[in-house]
């Protein structure tokens, strides 16, 4: 038997959750058109007849200096150091640039195995002989894998591989398990997911979620929550409510029924907004949202 544990790394909106869910078979980590969706490391976990891999989903890399950014650049470093093989993904629809010679050699020092995956081949026109060379010039002769997260493409061939090189081990969690997320995490992210698809470009990285009270009640099979969507501006607020609520409302169905599909039960949601100004300047909110 083999296992190990998979970090996914790359340029924002390359792939990786879409990438994560469809391996896992499940909805493992939210996915939107905006960038930089993901603020945290997420496990989802494959599991076949031969191997275990314990995927872990990492923010978009980005070049800033903003505090914020600061944390999530932090956060897939740091995901170097805790696995056994490194998948660098790229969006191959998009022509490299600075932050990807930037990311290709953080990738390069890595000291255990790399597997690069060109991803989006669904799409016609692409880049991959620019990006071929990027990889040649800072990471090497390495693997190149072509998929589409999107069809399914080149998957099997992916899994094969890693299967091949991945160390021998037991199961580090049991077979049916495709994701070792706490209930209350996968809820706030689903609710943070809807709010960005509601409002697109107005307000999607402005927000955060904060799950307050959760009681199970059995008689109902039912899973009763309190969150805060906290905003930065009382103008956010405004657009996530909508008039007469009927934004909040859309957001809140949205959300339930997606953890309908996720949960054995249902999942009622109450769902609140309130402002906390200049939130992604506070150590302490951050320390809390991105682990």
């Amino acid at each position: 038997m083999k296992s190990a544990f998979i970090a996914i790394v790359g340029r924002p909106s390359s792939g990786k959750s879409s990438f994560l869910n469809a391996v896992c078979r499940g909805k493992v980590s939210i996915v939107t058109p905006v960038p930089q969706t993901t603020r945290n490391k997420i496990r989802g976990i494959y599991t076949d007849n031969r191997a275990q891999f314990v995927f872990i989903d990492t923010p978009g890399f980005h070049l800033s200096e903003k505090k914020f950014n600061l944390h999530l650049t932090k956060l897939v470093e740091e995901s170097f150091e805790e696995v056994d093989i490194l998948l660098y993904m790229i969006d191959i629809s998009r022509p490299p640039g600075e932050e990807e010679s930037k990311i290709a050699q953080s990738v390069s020092n890595f000291k255990g195995n790399k597997v690069i995956v060109f991803n989006k081949i669904d799409i016609e026109k692409n880049y991959i002989a620019e990006h071929e060379i990027t990889v040649r010039r800072f990471i090497g002769e390495v693997p190149i894998f072509k998929i589409s997260a999107l069809t399914g493409e080149g998957l099997p061939q992916l899994l094969e591989y890693l299967t091949d090189i991945a160390p021998e081990g037991e199961l580090y969690y049991d077979p049916d398990i495709y994701t070792d997320q706490e209930p209350s995490f996968r809820i706030s992210e689903i609710i943070r997911e809807k709010v960005i698809l509601e409002t697109r470009e107005e307000i999607p990285h402005s927000i955060y979620i904060e799950i307050l009270d959760m009681e199970m009640r059995e008689e109902q099979n039912l899973l009763w929550v309190r969150a805060i969507i906290y905003v930065e501006r009382e103008s956010q607020k405004g657009i996530i409510i909508g008039q007469g609520g009927n934004k909040i409302k859309s957001i809140r169905l949205a959300a339930e029924r997606d953890l309908r599909e996720i949960f054995p039960y249902r999942v009622k949601l109450d769902l609140r907004v309130k402002v906390k100004k200049k939130w992604k300047q506070n150590e302490q909110v951050l320390k809390k949202l991105i682990f």
